[in-house]
């Protein structure tokens, strides 16, 4: 029995899904906070040998939105308008 707990969680660890990938971003993001979102991904990306364009399946919502604020506030991307200093 536990034989099996082991090679299940050893498989959970080789398959990523966009939960572990995002909560792996945040992790980034903790460990390195001058680190931005983008630069989180694209350290995960280079890490685990995933091509950057491919990784947008495995980005969730929440951090698809931090990534596009960031490029707002650095004024790569249109959009947004005004924004207050949070």
């Amino acid at each position: 029995m536990e034989e099996e707990n082991k090679d299940e969680t050893q498989i959970e660890e080789v398959i990523l899904t966009r939960k572990r990938f995002s909560k792996m971003v945040e992790e980034h993001i903790k460990e390195h906070p001058d680190s931005s979102y983008m630069e989180a991904v694209l350290f995960l990306c280079e890490e685990r040998a995933i091509d950057p364009l491919d990784v947008s399946k495995l980005i969730t919502q929440v951090i698809r939105e931090k990534i596009e604020a960031e490029a707002m506030r650095a004024n790569l991307v249109k959009g947004g308008g005004n924004q207050l200093p949070i």
